[in-house]
């Protein structure tokens, strides 16, 4: 059976309608709220999603996976991105974090998320500005 419009709930409704967008654009995204809707939908991993001008917020851990960019973003609140980032212990599967595929960031800014991917991948987010280090803020 097919659930219908007429037979799913208000929030089901909600949660399919934000899975099926593929851009978001100055609003405010709360990160464990995107994943649930899209594992809830069958979706193990955000994919094909564009961010522009968004506030993304945890607390959330992002798995940076192929394709996703970062473009102008201030990453968070610390005076040292380094404090951001996770470095996965196993290199098999990672449990517990927010896949993020194919996904473009532009000019966003995140609060309480913490990032992880690999070596080469922190690596490159290691050199890119924090938010306090762009707003010359308290040093978390």
């Amino acid at each position: 059976m097919t659930d219908t419009p007429e037979t799913m709930s208000a929030e089901e409704a909600a949660g399919r309608a934000l899975v099926a967008r593929t851009s978001f654009e100055k609003e405010a995204v709360w990160l464990p709220s995107l994943a649930v809707q899209h594992w809830n939908a069958g979706q193990p991993v955000i994919d094909g999603k564009t961010f522009t001008d968004c506030l993304i917020e945890g607390p959330a851990v992002m798995a940076v996976m192929n394709g996703t960019t970062f473009d102008s973003c201030a990453m968070g609140a610390t005076s040292d991105m380094r404090n951001l980032l996770y470095r996965p212990v196993s290199r098999e599967k990672l449990a517990g974090v927010i896949g993020m595929s194919n996904c473009r960031f532009v000019r966003c800014r995140f609060a309480q998320v913490g990032f992880t991917g690999s070596d080469e991948l922190l690596e490159e987010l290691a050199g890119i500005k924090s938010l306090s280090s762009l707003t010359g803020g308290s040093k978390a």
